[in-house]
């Protein structure tokens, strides 16, 4: 596959004769939502097999060998053509596809409610055959060592049919904030743990949890150890289940990191302990926050190359969001950005007729437009090439996989581009 970026006075039918498809196949593969108004900027994923490359000026076979990762003496085999021979500017030029490389992909799923709507079930069901794991949000702890569940609906159902290991995500949530408290007494109240502990297993064995995810956040600096001793007891206790032991950790740069998102979280320990983690590495940008990226590259690979210096690279799962935000320009402290899919960033790019701008230093797609009161706003989301980037820094690492945050906003080529690039690990 290919991922194309919409020129001035580009149109689909355009695209799809240079590359050798057709409209349908654009607009079904892309779901394209604004396909009789392109935006310039906007990024097709193009359905076939291999790419495209057109050569440049200062182009020669060994360069364009070189950019793409395959040699020039494929790259002449394949098109026919003479190896040592100079090549024409404008020319196009068929890149073979690469071998795929398998990962693992875990999604979040977060019901609001008694039941899970038709939406989010209809999301889980779409993008289950890309995941290796399918994870509900929440199974709250309680004081007392008991749980608070999420409604479930067909989730299960549907983990079932995919061969999805079913994820029991845990949080120390309280009233819809991360407790400290509540992480003290787990922690450290052996009898409240233990009982923690006997509601896992019943709760995992009634549902068909594989793996145990605990996402403990905002824990007192104090509990970095408790937490750890925690874990290795969880640890022992799930294999004899067959289960495996999962936890969600803060973005951190060094192990000195100071903060209550951070300093409980302990790397090197959570590395030893678990089956694997998932870091989460997003949210740069925030609802809260002014305008920027969510996950821009160079922070995200400052975290990853930390956490790969403490734990090893295969068991480390990328967080990535789903997601961005549109902000109300200027920002202003305690107001709140929208949260928005990528196929509705592009619809609203499109209805106020404003080009997509690409940051190549984050690794990120944006775009201005002024609201109908005359407000200004800025757009930060994800498209094809920003997630392109997240999978090329994956391959560079040598990751498990990637985890997202969360299900129930529509970003097609991300799964487009990960059946193109990866075998997806069932297990």
């Amino acid at each position: 596959m290919q991922i194309h970026v919409v020129q001035p006075n580009q149109s689909l039918f355009g695209i799809a004769q240079a590359y050798g498809t057709t409209t349908d196949d654009l607009i079904e593969a892309n779901q394209i939502p604004n396909p009789g108004q392109l935006v310039v900027g906007q990024t097709l994923v193009i359905p076939i097999v291999g790419s495209f490359y057109w050569v440049q000026p200062g182009d020669s076979l060994y360069s364009i060998g070189q950019k793409v990762g395959i040699s020039y003496q494929e790259i002449a085999r394949v098109n026919g053509i003479n190896a040592n021979q100079p090549i024409q500017v404008g020319a196009r030029l068929y890149i073979p596809q690469k071998p795929k490389r398998s990962a693992e992909f875990n999604a979040y799923v977060e019901p609001f409610g008694e039941t899970v709507s038709q939406e989010l079930e209809d999301s889980a069901r779409e993008v289950a055959p890309y995941l290796t794991y399918l994870a509900p949000f929440n199974f709250q702890a309680n004081r007392d060592g008991s749980l608070k569940e999420p409604p479930l609906g067909e989730l299960p159902e549907i983990a079932r049919a995919n061969n999805n290991i079913l994820m029991m995500a845990i949080s120390n949530q309280e009233e819809g904030q991360f407790s400290d408290e509540v992480g003290r007494i787990i922690l450290n109240n052996q009898e409240v743990q233990n009982t923690f502990l006997n509601n896992i297993v019943a709760t995992a064995k009634k549902y068909g949890f594989r793996d145990i995810h605990i996402d403990f956040e905002y824990l007192r600096p104090a509990d970095r150890e408790a937490y750890n001793q925690f874990l290795r007891k969880a640890k022992q206790r799930f294999n004899q289940e067959g289960w495996l032991l999962s936890t969600a950790l803060a973005p951190k740069t060094s192990a000195t990191q100071k903060g209550k998102w951070y300093e409980a979280h302990d790397y090197k320990a959570h590395g030893e302990i678990v089956d694997f983690v998932v870091i989460m590495t997003y949210e740069w940008g925030y609802s809260g926050g002014p305008a920027m990226p969510v996950s821009p590259i160079g922070p995200v690979r400052e975290v990853l190359e930390y956490a790969i210096s403490e734990i090893p690279p295969s068991k480390i799962l990328m967080g990535q969001n789903l997601y961005g935000y549109d902000w109300t320009l200027p920002f202003e402290q305690g107001t709140t950005a929208k949260a928005l899919s990528p196929q509705q960033a592009i619809q609203l790019a499109a209805a106020n007729n404003v080009p997509i701008q690409y940051d190549y230093e984050a690794q990120a797609p944006f775009f201005n437009y002024t609201d109908s009161a005359g407000k200004q706003h800025r757009v930060w989301f994800e498209d094809a090439r920003s997630i392109q980037a997240k999978f090329n820094l994956l391959k560079e690492l040598n990751l498990r996989g990637i985890s997202y945050w969360k299900l129930g906003l529509s970003f097609p080529q991300n799964w487009l581009l990960i059946s193109d690039q990866f075998n997806v690990v069932k297990r």
